[in-house]
């Protein structure tokens, strides 16, 4: 399987331009390489929009789902350090995707990233996975790599900003990962269920990025 792991945490966030180069910073200097080291953490990618909102991307890897409601996990999360906190209240339009794995096919990982966040039927589920198990195969798609298929867990997916509380009702939304060699290879791919109009009504959005940097558990030991 192209992604290391069971289970997947997808956070996206736009930040305004005042705080946007102290974000970077954090991100980059601190916060990956945090969450990279917590037991059951496997790998880390940050990704910035080619065409799409919020601006930016991270997906962290983990050995299995279980792991993101774990205690090491959960005791990371109330002991933040004063950088985190003072970057996360800065968040705007936050988005965090708690994810089981259930589809991925091809090997590899690519520079460029599709995203189609869907809203699955409440009795559709079952059909609905089956269906896009077809058309993730990046076998015959020039410029793909592989695809995968996250589904979040309703309960833990709630942002980590002070509006947690508010009822989400795309807590539990679905999202397409589509691995490419280029942005430039992401639409046609992502045209095969954004523009079908089986999928159509449930495609909530969509949007390209580029890969700025990953980090995977073996780089931590190493530092």
């Amino acid at each position: 399987m192209p992604i290391a792991g069971q289970g997947m945490l997808l956070t996206s966030m736009d930040v305004d331009g005042l705080h946007e180069a102290e974000f970077n910073r954090w991100y980059d200097r601190e916060h990956i390489e945090e969450r990279v080291a917590i037991d059951g953490f496997v790998e880390a990618r940050r990704y910035v929009a080619h065409d799409g909102k919020p601006k930016y991307l991270g997906l962290y890897s983990t050995a299995t789902f279980d792991v993101l409601d774990s205690p090491a996990y959960r005791t990371a999360l109330a002991n933040q350090t004063e950088w985190s906190k003072a970057n996360i209240a800065r968040f705007k339009n936050m988005i965090r995707g708690v994810a089981r794995i259930t589809i991925s096919r091809g090997v590899g990982r690519g520079a460029a990233l599709g995203l189609i966040r869907l809203r699955p039927p409440a009795d559709g589920a079952d059909r609905l996975r089956s269906s896009l198990r077809e058309l993730l195969d990046p076998s015959t798609l020039d410029g793909i790599i592989s695809m995968h298929l996250l589904e979040n867990d309703p309960v833990l997916s709630r942002p980590l900003t002070p509006d947690a509380a508010k009822a989400d009702p795309g807590a539990g939304d679905w999202f397409v990962l589509i691995d490419a060699t280029d942005v430039t290879a992401v639409p046609s791919a992502a045209a095969r269920i954004t523009e079908n109009a089986a999928f159509k009504p449930l495609v909530v959005t969509s949007g390209v990025y580029r890969l700025l940097w990953d980090l995977a558990k073996s780089d931590v030991s190493r530092n």
